[in-house]
């Protein structure tokens, strides 16, 4: 098959397009022939060797780990799917190896679920990783209630504008940080922006003079350690950018696979409830550009690359 690889970490120079081998499909997987892939930070900094102390990398690694495909063969103990269903999936194993940034991927069964029948496949793609980091992060980690106030910082990114939507759909108030050009995207989408930077914490308490409830921190640094003084009596804090929120009373949060909720995440896209913006699309020998341009880091909306 044919897919993008690399066989020793650095930037997007490192890597390859070409053929390895096809996966081998385990009885509780399925192999999937990729439509399309998603880009995350996440790949490029991997493949960066950040998360050397915590994954393992058997090379070569083919980078990417959201995918939106059709079954192609599933294995003996597979009996959720069937040849043809049109599957989405977030495919993360314990080491970095089998990514989705292929023509094939074999996905435990423990990571899919059907494809929003609405949405075409490269905004399927660009559902999974992000819309399980938000759907898991409000639901289970800060546990968001209706009438609640919560602060997303980055709410205009891939996570957060589908943070925004959940969030708006859990019953909160939300108020997202952005740019003033991403303002009126954030206002569709049904939060209030404020712009980040300087003056931050004066802005949000102009909007919430007694506090949030929640601060949902997708970008670390500067918003994060401002974000405990903006919290209400009882406030909960979350990141998924910055582990130094453990040291600011908050809890550092790590999406993880899990079928019922991205089923759930799945059923929302079908019901008009969540959707995916898609930013640019690449072609699968042109990868090493989607990432550059994710690294970029002023993207609206999802990264895609797909496969023919």
């Amino acid at each position: 098959m044919k897919a993008v690889s690399y066989r020793t970490y650095g930037g997007p120079e490192v890597l390859e397009y070409g053929d390895l081998p096809e996966p081998k499909v385990g009885p509780d997987a399925v192999l999937i022939k990729v439509r399309a892939a998603a880009v995350n930070p996440v790949d490029w900094k991997a493949q960066l060797g950040y998360l050397d102390g915590l994954l393992e990398s058997v090379f070569p690694v083919i980078p990417g780990w959201d995918v939106s495909g059709v079954v192609v063969r599933p294995g003996v103990d597979a009996v959720e799917y069937q040849e043809g269903d049109e599957v989405i999936a977030y495919v993360r194993e314990d080491f970095l190896s089998r990514g989705t940034f292929a023509e094939y991927v074999a996905a435990p069964v423990r990571t899919m679920a059907r494809k929003p029948a609405n949405l075409t496949f490269e905004q399927a793609a660009g559902l999974p990783l992000a819309g399980l980091t938000a759907y898991q992060a409000l639901v289970k980690a800060i546990r968001l209630g209706e009438g609640e106030t919560v602060l997303v910082h980055a709410a205009a990114g891939g996570v957060g504008s589908l943070a925004v939507q959940i969030a708006a759909h859990l019953g909160a108030r939300v108020i997202g940080t952005a740019s003033e050009r991403n303002h009126g995207y954030l206002r569709s989408l049904g939060a209030e922006p404020v712009t980040y930077g300087e003056g931050l914490a004066d802005r949000v308490a102009a909007l919430a003079p007694d506090g949030v409830d929640a601060v949902l921190d997708l970008v670390g640094g500067d918003a994060l350690t401002v974000s405990p003084d903006l919290l209400a009596s009882g406030g909960r804090l979350v990141s998924i950018a910055d582990p130094a929120v453990l040291g600011l009373g908050g809890r550092y949060f790590w999406v993880r696979p899990d079928a019922s909720d991205l089923a759930a995440l799945s059923e929302l896209a079908e019901r008009g409830v969540i959707g995916v913006e898609v930013a640019a699309t690449f072609p699968l020998e042109k990868a090493a550009d989607a990432q550059r341009l994710s690294a970029d880091g002023h993207t609206r909306g999802k990264i895609i690359v797909t496969v023919d």
